[in-house]
């Protein structure tokens, strides 16, 4: 039916330019463009899959070596730690949301950001499509046209003066000041009654830390939004990005609930109980957090998950490009840096994360190296790029 279609064309919209692809290997897990031949590297924008040499290893660590010879100083890195939050703020009053492009390769590699039922359906879908033969230009455009027809119908079903979260009736002022909350105070007496707190009635929740401008957000409510009992929570500690997601148009706090919260205070609660999350999403924010505090993160992510819980992970790799562009003088410690704007990455091995994620009580189910060769068309220019893929889940 047409919510069904709907629903799978996030999905569909990231698959249709990866049909011209080598069959060598699955589109998923990290992409199916293998560079086979040198002389067609500027043909594409991305290749996937790249082996390193020997030679290429030991370069990249001999750049490493060289721009982490000078230290920030102590005064200095004592700063960007203290006022972290504003240097973020800083960052997206002057981006907003033009900076990140939409995640909708969230459904590729992440499949069980979806419910279960949710996955089988666009499956079923996918088999469908390929059973039908049609032109692609033309089906492309029809698909755009549907998406952005269910995008209306989202808006036109759910911004009314009254919604439903998940099972709880709200009046939408209501529903706003349950989320109007930036540092959880009074959490404690929200969760008194079970009944109290977003989304709690619904049976698959979802956890985006580091939402930023909402660039996972609004793909992944794209999605949801017409999917009974799922909730998205979402939340930043620079409260510039998260009234960037409020006042996007497609936020609807009856699906969705947007909180500024800084992960590194223990102390600080959040507002729902352990133990109800199906999915913790932590893409692109565990690198910009102090190396000393990241172990304290990840065991509080896993105390939100349910037993049977995913926590997805993808973060930047060690020796990616944008490690070894940095300059004299910006290395805060060892293969910790920051940028011009004051904001910090971090650049991690599989083993690190391993390791932090086992420590948390969680379970390997996917811990990979992705490396890719970029390229600028125009210039004439290779970039090779490293990030991590993980996926950890929490024992049943």
């Amino acid at each position: 039916n047409f919510i069904t279609r709907l629903s799978a064309l996030c999905l569909r919209k990231s698959k249709m330019q990866q049909r011209h692809q080598s069959s060598r290997r699955p589109a998923v897990p990290l992409g199916s463009r293998i560079l086979t031949d040198p002389s067609k590297v500027f043909e594409h924008n991305m290749w996937d899959h790249m082996q390193w040499s020997q030679e290429e290893e030991e370069n990249a660590k001999e750049k490493a070596a060289e721009n982490s010879l000078v230290k920030v100083q102590p005064e200095d890195q004592d700063k960007y730690e203290r006022e972290a939050s504003k240097y973020w703020n800083e960052f997206y009053k002057t981006h907003k949301n033009n900076f990140f492009k939409d995640r909708n390769w969230l459904f590729l590699e992440f499949p069980e950001i979806l419910p279960e039922r949710k996955r089988e359906e666009l499956k079923s879908e996918e088999r469908s499509s390929e059973n039908t033969k049609v032109n692609s230009t033309k089906s492309f455009s029809h698909k755009k046209e549907i998406f952005e027809e269910g995008e209306k119908y989202c808006r036109k079903n759910y911004e009314g003066g009254s919604t439903s979260v998940q099972g709880n009736a709200y009046n939408k002022k209501q529903a706003k000041s349950l989320t109007d909350n930036p540092h959880g105070a009074n959490c404690g007496e929200e969760l008194g009654s079970i009944e109290s707190f977003p989304g709690s009635g619904a049976t698959y929740r979802i956890l985006e830390v580091g939402c930023g401008a909402g660039n996972s957000v609004f793909p992944i409510l794209k999605v949801l939004c017409n999917t009974p009992g799922t909730f998205l929570y979402c939340c930043d500690f620079a409260s510039g990005a998260v009234e960037l997601v409020k006042s996007h148009s497609s936020y609807n706090s009856a699906w969705c609930s947007a909180f500024v919260h800084d992960v590194c205070d223990d102390a600080l609660p959040y507002p729902f109980p352990d133990e109800i999350l199906d999915v913790i999403l932590l893409v692109f924010v565990l690198s910009t957090i102090h190396p000393d505090r990241m172990q304290g993160v990840v065991n509080r992510l896993a105390k939100l998950l349910k037993p049977g819980g995913m926590l997805l992970f993808r973060d930047y790799g060690r020796y990616d490009r944008a490690q070894l562009r940095f300059k004299k003088g910006h290395c805060l410690s060892e293969n910790f840096y920051v940028r011009g704007d004051g904001t910090r990455v971090y650049f991690f091995t599989k083993d690190e994360v391993w390791n932090m994620f086992n420590l948390a009580g969680l379970t390997e189910v996917q811990n990979l190296v992705d490396r890719r060769l970029q390229v600028n068309r125009k210039k004439k220019v290779k970039m090779q790029r490293v990030w991590i893929q993980s996926k950890f889940q929490k024992p049943l």
